[in-house]
């Protein structure tokens, strides 16, 4: 009952093994908070997890950062080779990622910067490492830019503490609250300023806007789709067991499930093109899958809560003792 992770692959899947040097820098930076010696010595670098695009597995790359105020900065230079790297490919498939700086990790939502800001991002890499010049200079591609957006739009909305199975329900659930309303505003004004710009003459939307959507758009449906399949396969049969007398409730959550999920098919379709896509269309899709999300999850409380409060979280942990609202 988590938002997904670049380690919650499928079962059957595994981490892929990097080359020996890459492991011997990740068991360097690992060892010592950080810090890797030899040609890395002084460098700032993370590693970055992300979920393949295709094998769904787990891949783990030392990568060279620069603090941004929009985030983490990683270049996908791949030393000046005609393509772009393995891992960048993987994040614009699963836009979810697992990040660790040596004093902390965390996840993040990888977004590609796109024409005008992808040039002032590259402009502020290049001045601070002007190695990043030399391998644009090498090929044809251009270098893509990702900012590493540690984006947690429902800070402090959630349970101050998560000792019950409760309180992780209601953490994942305000995340995703969040999410959509954060998709939805982005939505807004990419579409607001289209219009504008049709009907007035005013600034065209934001270069890149499309995709910036597009990687939030997919990481919420990714996170909801990851949610509700860990609920189908343990949490409602352990709680029908326990509870068959709310056999009928546990039908009507499952069942909105699979509508959430043919919902999501459908949004992701418009996806596909959202530089063109009709605003109505689009809207009205987004609308509806946010009024169903919102009833269904406003019922999965009511209905669950009460019953997962005394099922401690982590599994292992004392039970709660009972308290107010218990």
């Amino acid at each position: 009952m988590t938002t997904p992770t670049p380690a919650s692959a499928p079962a059957s899947a595994q981490a892929s093994t990097p080359t020996p040097f890459n492991q011997w820098v990740i068991d360097e930076f690992r060892a010592n908070g950080g810090k890797v010696g030899g040609p890395f010595e002084g460098s700032d670098l993370l590693l970055l997890t992300t979920t393949g695009a295709k094998s769904g597995a787990a891949h783990t790359t030392p990568l060279g950062y620069l603090p941004h105020e929009d985030g983490l900065l990683v270049i996908g230079s791949n030393l000046g080779a005609p393509r772009h790297p393995a891992w960048y490919h993987n994040l614009l498939a699963h836009p979810v990622v697992g990040v660790e700086t040596g004093k902390e990790t965390f996840q993040a939502i990888a977004v590609p910067a796109e024409g005008e800001r992808r040039d002032r991002l590259f402009a502020y890499a290049v001045a601070a490492a002007p190695g990043y010049a030399t391998y644009q200079a090498a090929t044809a591609r251009t270098l893509p830019v990702v900012v590493l957006e540690r984006h947690d739009p429902a800070a402090g909305e959630g349970p101050a503490e998560v000792s019950s199975l409760a309180d992780k329900l209601l953490e994942v659930h305000v995340w995703l609250r969040a999410q959509l309303r954060h998709v939805r505003a982005e939505v807004e004004a990419h579409f607001a300023a289209r219009a504008a710009h049709r009907d007035t003459g005013g600034p065209a939307p934001a270069p890149g806007l499309g995709l910036q959507i597009r990687q939030h758009c997919l990481a919420f449906c990714q996170a909801l789709e990851f949610h509700h399949t860990g609920e189908d396969a343990h949490v409602f049969p352990a709680l029908r067991a326990a509870h068959p007398e709310l056999e009928d409730t546990f039908r009507r959550l499952a069942a909105e499930h699979r509508t959430i999920a043919r919902l999501q098919q459908e949004l992701s379709a418009l996806l596909a093109d959202i530089a063109d896509a009709d605003p109505d269309r689009f809207g009205a899709e987004l609308a509806r899958m946010s009024e169903e999300l919102t009833a269904h999850l406003d019922h999965e409380e009511e209905q669950l809560l009460p019953l997962l409060a005394r099922i401690p979280f982590p599994p292992g942990r004392p039970p709660a003792e009972p308290g107010p609202g218990r």
